[in-house]
């Protein structure tokens, strides 16, 4: 339960090695629980012993379930592919994103566990909250009003669009906090001053569900509203929210995230840019080894306002980076193959461009050393993997950009 401290529970200032005792205490038995349950699991995880995976090392060998998949799989096995471990109507609710995906959500309160988020951001009880994200179809207004609601919040839902509406509900009712999207946030608070409208009784902010540029931050600010950001999916809930430190993103303490190299389960070295992986501990929804498809990397240490959890350095683009060169695809899964087999390499991006209005694809490699019949006994390795050619070039290590990207397209627009 909240109280009326800098934190919302004990658990955000654990000692590091506590918390990871406690969340590896308690996969075994959500893995079981997945096995047993949810037929699709039951596959994916059939090799798996549950009562070995006690350690990052052993959650790692574990299958990765991409988000991508999932119209897929919900199509071949509707509704939830197999994934969920309770019928339809045992949920709450189900909802509906683009995809189609349809994410099942489980009885009880504050399921996404987003008011830590809230509280993080300066929500306390009592507070009334705006709340701009969507309630049709989609889970983001529902999963915010439920987190406002363990806080002793009361919300009014505003949705999204209608802006004069919403400026003018503002400026009648005096809410003191809004959650939604930065952009919209801003584009109320213009409209309210084109119409001589006082929203100033708004002080803070949660946002989500788009980049918050230094420049929308800066001008939402200046009309007197502190706002904070998280990172949440209608999959999974909250993932990792702000502090008042403003110093990367605090993971949930609900979850379990990992960062692995695009295309494949394998975890890259600490600080290094990949994909975000989470598994979580819902029992309706036990998704394990979820690959989001969004870059982002652990920041090293601590966030300065005390809480000791994991820091994400926040949404770096996408993990996806498939690529069509001479009309084939080529897969950062590609790209990670060509890598295992040569160990030398440390760390590989791949360049398609074009010359003479023809595309050509150059594979940077990180090595220490190296010389002329590795780069050719690469460049084999490549044309078997990708059936295609691609050169090769030697570069120092450290030298490649740290963002996650394993393939470039640098053809520009189409």
């Amino acid at each position: 339960m909240a109280r009326d401290t800098d934190y919302y529970d004990e658990l955000e200032t654990r000692d590091p090695a506590e918390r990871e005792a406690a969340l590896f205490a308690a996969l075994p038995a959500q893995i079981g629980n997945a096995k047993a349950r949810a037929p699709g699991f039951a596959r994916i995880l059939a090799d798996v012993s549950p009562a070995d995976v006690t350690s990052p090392a052993a959650l790692a060998r574990l299958p990765v379930t991409r988000k991508s998949e999932l119209p897929g799989l919900q199509k071949k096995e509707p509704p939830f592919g197999g994934l969920a471990t309770v019928a339809p109507g045992a949920l709450g609710r189900i909802f509906s994103s683009p995809g189609p995906i349809y994410d099942p959500e489980g009885k009880g309160p504050d399921y996404w566990r987003t008011a830590r988020a809230l509280y993080a951001a300066g929500f306390r009880k009592g507070d009334l909250v705006h709340n701009c994200f969507s309630y049709h179809l989609t889970p983001a207004g529902s999963m915010l009003e439920a987190g406002a609601h363990a806080l002793g919040c009361a919300v009014i839902p505003g949705g999204t669009g209608q802006t004069e509406q919403q400026a003018r509900t503002i400026a009648d009712l005096r809410p003191q906090a809004y959650t939604g999207t930065p952009s919209f946030l801003g584009i109320i608070l213009e409209k309210a001053r084109e119409l001589g409208l006082d929203c100033s009784s708004l002080t803070k902010a949660l946002v989500s569900g788009e980049a918050l540029p230094p420049h929308l931050r800066a001008g939402i600010q200046d009309f007197g509203v502190g706002v904070q950001q998280c990172y949440a999916s209608a999959d999974l809930g909250l993932i990792a929210y702000e502090s008042a430190a403003r110093d990367g993103m605090i993971v949930d303490e609900g979850i379990i995230v990992e960062i692995v190299r695009p295309g494949t389960g394998d975890p890259v070295s600490e600080g290094e840019a990949g994909e975000v992986v989470v598994t979580t501990f819902c029992r309706e929804y036990p998704l394990i080894r979820f690959a989001t498809g969004d870059l982002s990397a652990v920041l090293a240490g601590f966030s300065p306002c005390g809480r000791t959890n994991v820091r994400l350095k926040g949404w770096m683009g996408r993990a996806d980076q498939a690529t069509k060169v001479k009309g084939m695809f080529v897969h950062p899964s590609q790209v990670a193959e060509v890598l295992k087999r040569h160990p030398e390499i440390g760390k590989g991006r791949l360049v398609v461009d074009q010359e003479d209005g023809r595309d050509v694809m150059t594979l940077h490699c990180e090595v220490d050393g190296g010389d002329d019949a590795l780069a050719a006994a690469i460049a084999a390795t490549v044309q078997a993997v990708c059936k295609l050619k691609g050169r090769v070039t030697l570069a120092a290590p450290g030298s490649l950009a740290n963002d996650g990207k394993v393939i470039e397209d640098a053809r520009g627009p189409a």
